[in-house]
């Protein structure tokens, strides 16, 4: 029997209760739930990382929504006052990350809850319908998950498959995106042999990929990330396959830094380079990848990564989070829906239309 995915975040008690958030900086040494029974709470959980990856901080940014109602709530406000709070408390959660389009979409699809409600409708109702919302959102993720390891399944031979970031479920409400189809690829009987670059600078290959796919009984090798070039040159990876954290209209492919410099070697290889998402990644108000809003973290992340010094006192660091790998160089992009292959503006309205 497969074993289950890890599970990123759940959520507790009714539509007051609270979401809990599985730490994912203190991974793989220490497995710790964090209680998030405010705002705040949430959006620095956001900013930290201790939930991470473009689907997973859409949900939680759902039931972010959720936690301002209770707030609301708690605070005795009336069906205006809870109205004008839950706006404000949307605008914070959904500008907590500005790339990953997932976040926004979650949140303006919760908030939009709120105009299906009466007006004079309380706090206590209106979290009551935000939390289906933020449910359906979470459920939804999980049979993405599923149909994407579909799709994405037969584009993986027996042999070597490299991926980058963590894409599995710790980044979803379900099995992941490109991590679901190298686990459901083994599930079928493929026989891989899985490398994860270590994703710097906060390593999230080697601690939270790794750690996945050691859980699941799929054997995983890490290599730096600097060792994919030769690793590619050996003929020991038949194909790249890696997550999006946003997708524009014509292909174009924001994600982890580090996957633009993949997809170079890969094409350099003539290895295929295949992107997993689910289609509400695509953010087709965008055309050029150039207009996506790429987010710079602190140097601390560079200069002291995991908390030891690297660099000496005095330097700086240029730490974007992520890059723009252009739709010429991805192979496929492997949605819930099925494969865009090639990779055009027209195949993907057909694809996303169909």
């Amino acid at each position: 029997m497969p074993s289950a995915p890890p599970v990123a975040l759940r959520w507790t008690d009714g539509a007051t209760g609270h979401l809990e958030l599985l730490d994912q900086t203190l991974l793989p040494g220490r497995i710790v739930w964090l209680p998030c029974r405010d705002v705040e709470t949430v959006v620095e959980a956001i900013q930290s990382l201790r939930v991470r990856g473009a689907p997973a901080i859409g949900i939680a940014g759902a039931y972010g929504l959720v936690i301002a109602a209770g707030e609301a709530v708690r605070a005795g406000l009336g069906p205006a006052a809870t109205r004008e709070h839950l706006h404000v408390r949307a605008a914070r959660l959904a500008a907590a990350r500005p790339t990953a389009v997932n976040l926004r979409w979650a949140v303006e699809r919760t908030a939009a809850v709120l105009e299906r409600c009466p007006p004079d409708a309380g706090p206590l109702p209106l979290a009551e319908a935000l939390l289906a919302e933020a449910r359906a959102i979470h459920e939804e993720d999980a049979r993405l998950c599923a149909a994407i390891g579909r799709h994405g399944a037969p584009l993986l031979a027996d042999g070597g498959v490299l991926t980058h970031c963590n894409t599995g479920g710790l980044a979803t409400g379900g099995d992941g995106t490109a991590l679901a189809v190298i686990t459901t690829a083994w599930e079928q009987g493929r026989r891989l042999e899985v490398f994860a670059d270590e994703t710097r600078p906060l390593f999230q290959g080697a601690r939270l990929t790794a750690w996945e796919l050691v859980q699941r009984g799929i054997p995983v090798t890490v290599l730096v990330d600097a060792a994919a070039g030769q690793l590619l040159r050996s003929g020991r990876v038949n194909a790249c396959i890696v997550g999006a954290d946003r997708i524009t209209a014509r292909g174009d492919v924001a994600n982890k830094i580090g996957t633009y410099s993949l997809a170079i070697l890969a094409r350099a290889h003539g290895v295929p380079f295949y992107v997993a998402a689910p289609s509400s990644t695509f953010d087709l108000a965008i055309d050029d990848g150039a207009d996506i809003p790429i987010e710079e973290r602190g140097a601390a992340e560079v200069l002291r990564p995991l908390g030891v010094p690297a660099a000496p006192e005095g330097a700086r660091a240029y730490n974007p989070a992520f890059d723009v790998t252009p739709a010429h160089l991805v192979s496929g992009i492997v949605t819930e829906r099925g494969v865009i292959s090639p990779v055009t503006p027209e195949r993907i309205r057909a694809i996303l239309d169909g």
